[in-house]
């Protein structure tokens, strides 16, 4: 049965904290909705009230667009082992772009990761858990390195360019107000 919680408490922070994979869903008011993966060590729980993760650069930046639009924003993270939980974060979302006040605030809670694009934070309305009864048992293999490895190669130029030629709107035309 799922429950309603006004923020985080420490039992849900250490949960996030164990889980390699979780999901950012946002939409425009007219066009697609977005529903992401992610993983590497990007998340960080702020506080009980915030949450943000290290957004790095990748084929699109629907998240963006959609935030800029309408700030909308949840994401779920979901148990993969015996212990069964989903958990969901809604919420209004900010885009935090880097040399921004907020950023250099933030910045020094995350890993330093090649390709990073911006700070994507959630102000939290409300929390829900709800039993992941049907979520089957997977085990971690491995993190892909790929991303990170491209990024790398590209270096930073590289990268810039690559978000200047890939990431200044959204697949519905939105901008993404990427500097």
């Amino acid at each position: 049965m799922a429950k309603f919680y006004a923020q985080l408490d420490a039992k849900l922070c250490e949960f996030i904290s164990q889980q390699q994979l979780f999901f950012t869903a946002t939409a425009p008011i007219d066009g697609r909705i977005n529903l992401s993966p992610k993983g590497i060590d990007s998340f960080r729980c702020l506080d009980f009230d915030r949450v943000a993760y290290l957004d790095l650069t990748g084929s699109g930046n629907e998240t963006a667009a959609h935030l800029h639009q309408n700030g909308r924003m949840t994401m779920m993270f979901c148990s993969f082992t015996d212990k069964p939980l989903i958990l969901r974060l809604y919420g209004k979302g900010e885009v935090v772009s880097p040399g921004s006040s907020q950023w250099d605030l933030l910045i020094d809670r995350f890993t330093d990761l090649p390709g990073k694009r911006q700070l994507i934070l959630l102000q939290l309305e409300s929390v829900q858990t709800s039993c992941g009864y049907g979520v089957p048992i997977y085990e971690l293999q491995t993190e892909r390195s790929t991303l990170l490895d491209w990024a790398t190669t590209k270096g930073t130029e590289g990268v810039s360019a690559y978000q200047h030629q890939k990431n200044l709107t959204s697949i519905d035309g939105l901008p993404t107000y990427l500097e």
